[in-house]
C-alpha cells in the first residue's frame, strides 16, 4: 500500500478525515482560516473563548473576542456550513492574565498580557479542548509560519513584517507547535487576507482591525489597574538620579519606563524621562536620556525553540526583540540554568522594562528560537 501523501496541513490523511479546531476571534483573519479549511475539504470545527463580561464587552469596540466578535464568528460558521461553540473562560482568563497584568503594573512592570493569554488559555486550556473534541491539529489566525526544519516543526516570522506577531508568540511550546497550524504566516500582505475574505462572501471582510488589550477599553491601564485593586494610585515622590525630589504624581501605575509627556515638572533644564519605578516607596526616578540606555538584560521563564538544549553551551549568538514595534538587534544570550539567562545586546537600547518580553531570533533567517520574561535581576 502507497503511503498516504500530506494534505496542505502537513498530516498523512485526506481533508475530509482531517478534523481542524480554529480558533475564532470573530475577526477577519480568524475567520478566513475557517473558510479556508472548510472550502479545502476539512472537518473544520470553531471555538470562540467569551474571556470576560459580556456586558462590558458589548460596549467596547477595538478589541479582540467582545460580545459582538462572538456574534460575527457565529455568523461566519454559519454561512460557511460548519459547528461553532463558544466556551465560557472568563474565570481562566481572569486569573491566568488579568490579576497577573495588574500585580504586574503595581510592581513597576509593562506587562503583556496578550502574550500571557496565548501562553495561559488560548494554546493551553482551548488547545486541551481541541484535543478533546478529536481534532488532529488547531488553526489559528496569527501571523507566523510554522515550517518543518531537518529534526523539527520550526516557528518562523510571518512572510509580511508590518503583520509578524512572532513577538506575542515566543513562548509557544515545542508541544503545542507541533499541533498548531498557521494558514496566514505566508501571505505577503493582509490585503490578501481581505480578498480571501470577500471571495468567500464574509460578514466580516470589511471588519476593522482590533488594537487594544481586550480588557482594557481605550488602552487606559491605569483605569483598570483602579477598577482591579481600589486605593493603588497612592500619590508619590518623582525624584532625580540623586534622590532630590523634582515634582509629585499620583501613582505610579500612570507611568511606564521612558516616558517623557505628562511628567509635569519643568525647568531641569534638559528633558527627562521615567528611568525607573519604585513602588515600594512610591517613587518615579526620572533621568536624562542616557539613563535610559541598557546593555544587559536579565531574563526568566525562557522557553527555547532551538535544535540543542538552551543550557548546552555557555551562549548564542542571536538576533532579539526587546519591544514589539521594535527590529531584532544582534545579541548574544548567556543562559544562566535552562530557564534563565543573561542577554547582552551588542548595541545598547532605550527603555527596557521588566513584564516585557526579550524575544530570540537566529542570526539568519526567519526562524524564532523563543524568548524569556525581562525582570529587574537579582
Amino acid at each position: 500500500m502507497l503511503d498516504q501523501p500530506l494534505n496542505s496541513l502537513g498530516l498523512p490523511k485526506p481533508p475530509s478525515e482531517t478534523r481542524v479546531v480554529v480558533a475564532m476571534s470573530g475577526g477577519v483573519d480568524s475567520s478566513v482560516v475557517a473558510a479556508l479549511l472548510k472550502d479545502q475539504g476539512y472537518d473544520v470545527v470553531g471555538v470562540t473563548l467569551q474571556l470576560y463580561d459580556h456586558g462590558a464587552a458589548l460596549a467596547k469596540k477595538g478589541a479582540c473576542c467582545a460580545g459582538r466578535d462572538i456574534h460575527d464568528a457565529r455568523r461566519v460558521a454559519e454561512a460557511m456550513g460548519f459547528p461553532h461553540y463558544v466556551l465560557d473562560y472568563e474565570n481562566t482568563f481572569r486569573e491566568a492574565v488579568i490579576e497577573e497584568f495588574a500585580d504586574a503594573y503595581l510592581a513597576g512592570a509593562t506587562p503583556v498580557p496578550c502574550i500571557r493569554c496565548n501562553e495561559r488559555v488560548k494554546f493551553k486550556d482551548l488547545l486541551a479542548t481541541a484535543r478533546d473534541l478529536e481534532a488532529d491539529c488547531m488553526a489559528t489566525g496569527h501571523y507566523i509560519q510554522r515550517q518543518m526544519g531537518a529534526a523539527k516543526a520550526e516557528l518562523h516570522s510571518a512572510a509580511d513584517p508590518a503583520r509578524d506577531q512572532s513577538y506575542f508568540l515566543f513562548s509557544t511550546t515545542q508541544d503545542q507547535l507541533d499541533y498548531l497550524r498557521f494558514p496566514l504566516g505566508h501571505l505577503v500582505s493582509k490585503a490578501e487576507t481581505r480578498a480571501l475574505a470577500a471571495k468567500y462572501g464574509l460578514p466580516v471582510a470589511d471588519k476593522p482591525d482590533s488594537q487594544d488589550i481586550c480588557f482594557v477599553p481605550d488602552g487606559n491601564y491605569a483605569a483598570v489597574i483602579e477598577k482591579l485593586r481600589p486605593g493603588a494610585a497612592e500619590p508619590g515622590e518623582i525624584v532625580d538620579l540623586e534622590g532630590r525630589v523634582v515634582g509629585q504624581h499620583r501613582g505610579v501605575i500612570h507611568y511606564t519606563i521612558g516616558q517623557r509627556k505628562g511628567l509635569g515638572i519643568g525647568g531641569l533644564g534638559e528633558p527627562v524621562y521615567v528611568v525607573r519605578l519604585d513602588p515600594e516607596t512610591r517613587r518615579v526616578v526620572v533621568g536624562p536620556k542616557a539613563a535610559l540606555s541598557t546593555r544587559v538584560v536579565p531574563l526568566r521563564e525562557i522557553n527555547w525553540l532551538g535544535d540543542a538544549p538552551f543550557d548546552s553551551q555557555p551562549e548564542w549568538q542571536v538576533m532579539v526583540k526587546v519591544r514589539s514595534t521594535r527590529p531584532p538587534r544582534p545579541a548574544v544570550v548567556r543562559p544562566v540554568s535552562a530557564t534563565e539567562a543573561t542577554v547582552e545586546l551588542l548595541n545598547p537600547e532605550d527603555g527596557v522594562s521588566a513584564g516585557q518580553a526579550c524575544v530570540f531570533y537566529a542570526s539568519e533567517g526567519t526562524r524564532v528560537l523563543g524568548g524569556g520574561w525581562i525582570w529587574r535581576g537579582r
